[in-house]
């Protein structure tokens, strides 16, 4: 699993063999875990994540939104 970022206990990650879908992220903190679509940004699903954490974990998406569309080009090649 490819990790991208890592800030304020959030960690941000691919899972490799995910390349056939459209570009997302995955989200892990203290036990939960959410997915995030990027284009439009867009909460997929959540667990043990409370709306204050899938907050900040989708303000610090869009502040390293190029980041993470860079390493999704070159995990999966795109």
């Amino acid at each position: 699993m490819p990790e991208v970022l890592r800030e304020q206990g959030f960690v941000f990650s691919f899972y490799s063999n995910e390349g056939n879908e459209p570009l997302h992220v995955h989200v892990r903190r203290a036990g939960g875990f959410a997915k995030f679509w990027l284009e439009p940004l867009t909460l997929d699903y959540s667990q043990s994540l409370n709306p204050r954490e899938l907050s900040k974990a989708e303000s610090l998406i869009e502040e390293n939104l190029d980041r993470i569309r860079r390493a999704w080009d070159e995990v999966f090649h795109t």
